[in-house]
């Protein structure tokens, strides 16, 4: 397994930390990542040396701030190759972004009777912004099913599109199971039908290369702090011609043009849907975390996960007691497992992920905030364990030797 130069281990002050006096091994990252350095520095520098509201100001500060926010911009619509940076709206994250479009989107384009189409494997925030504006609008949420390997059933997500369809919002990776599914496919056949696509890719943009005009979709959502930048910000991409038309969820500070008692008017985009002041220290940091990722490059990036996943999938198979989900399927940086007693009980995925903690390892255990999919699975969570571009084989082996351990324990 080719590691980065150097080893990247070193640039995430966290990673020297020790944890119940064990160094620390983190392996949840699918939850939120570490933070390099350089982009440490970058919140440090903001604050101390150009800290200033941005985009009217005329003092030099502000000019300054409004440069390193707008660069930072052009940088997220490069990372995705989008068409332009109009198309790249600054949000608080993933969940913020969906809402944003559910409000939106809805006002404009949903009616009583319509249907939005999510499926089986989405975070609680792809699915409850939804249920919202159907219970608004009176309108109906329908699922794609799961086949038997979990992969999404797409013969039944072709049957449930119809002239009624006016949405689809699927995540491009689970962020339970790791497995990255068919979005080309899925926007393809959407098309088709005159109806638009949005992909949260929370999980698919940190580990993948994401090119939203290949892709096609007309929405993309994503987080900041889930590819080594700052929480508190994320990116709503949608195509020029679904931004100039929607209308804006929330009102005041950047995204007015002019306001009267009579009438107000909207600024141009992406400002149009950018309420308030916006968290230009945040997106100065991103614009780092992304500059960090692009200096390794995030193909090669993408190859070390996947190896490391497949490690860990292998070493997990050895263990008689443990079942994995979707195993031998492609992942983009996640699995999940569960571990049973020689009897075929369960032991709960909490007792697992306190144990391995007391060991200085953290994954990630209960629903996942995806408790339809958990539901579907018969278990009361999972344990999971999720890589990042520092993680390395040793972690992996430390991992494994302290879950085998627990087990001892637990049986």
């Amino acid at each position: 397994m080719e590691e980065f130069d150097g080893m990247r281990q070193e640039d995430f002050p966290i990673l020297s930390e020790l944890v119940h006096g064990r160094k620390l091994v983190y392996l949840d990252n699918a939850a939120t990542t570490q933070k390099p350095q350089v982009v440490l520095d970058a919140i440090a520098e903001a604050y101390s040396k150009w800290n200033a509201n941005v985009h009217r100001g005329v003092h030099h500060l502000s000019q300054v701030a409004t440069e390193k926010h707008e660069e930072a911009r052009k940088k997220v619509a490069e990372l995705i190759h989008a068409h332009s940076e109009e198309e790249i709206i600054f949000t608080k994250g993933t969940t913020d972004s969906i809402n944003i479009l559910a409000r939106s989107f809805g006002d404009a384009m949903v009616g009583e009777g319509d249907e939005i189409v999510v499926s089986q494997l989405e975070h609680h925030s792809n699915i409850v912004p939804w249920q919202m504006l159907c219970e608004r609008k009176k309108a109906v949420l329908r699922v794609i099913p799961l086949r038997e390997d979990l992969s999404l059933d797409i013969e039944a997500f072709k049957g449930l599109l119809n002239d009624k369809t006016r949405l689809v919002s699927v995540a491009h990776v689970s962020n339970v199971l790791g497995i990255v599914n068919p979005v080309e496919e899925i926007v393809k056949l959407a098309h088709e039908k005159g109806v638009a696509v949005c992909v949260d890719g929370a999980q698919s943009v940190p580990h993948l290369s994401v090119d939203v005009q290949n892709l096609d979709c007309d929405f993309l959502v994503m987080s900041a702090h889930k590819m080594y930048g700052p929480t508190g910000l994320g990116v709503l991409y949608g195509k020029k011609e679904w931004l100039d038309k929607l209308p804006p969820a929330e009102g005041g500070g950047e995204m007015i043009e002019h306001v009267s008692f009579e009438k107000t008017t909207y600024n141009v985009l992406p400002y149009k849907f950018e309420a308030g002041t916006p968290n230009y220290v945040g997106s100065y940091a991103f614009g780092k975390a992304i500059d960090y990722i692009q200096e390794i490059g995030l193909e090669k990036i993408s190859k070390y996960e996947k190896e490391l996943a497949e490690y860990i999938e292998q070493e997990l198979s050895k263990i008689e007691q443990v079942h994995i989900y979707a195993a031998c399927r492609e992942k983009a940086g996640a699995v999940s497992f569960n571990v049973y007693r020689a009897d075929g009980v369960l032991i709960h995925p909490f007792d697992v992920g306190v144990l391995l903690d007391r060991q200085g390892v953290a994954v990630r255990t209960g629903h996942h905030c995806a408790e339809p999919l958990i539901d579907y699975l018969g278990v009361p969570g999972t344990v999971r364990a999720s890589v990042g571009l520092y993680n390395t084989r040793e972690d992996i082996d430390a991992f494994i030797s302290a879950l085998k351990k627990a087990i001892m324990m637990l049986e």
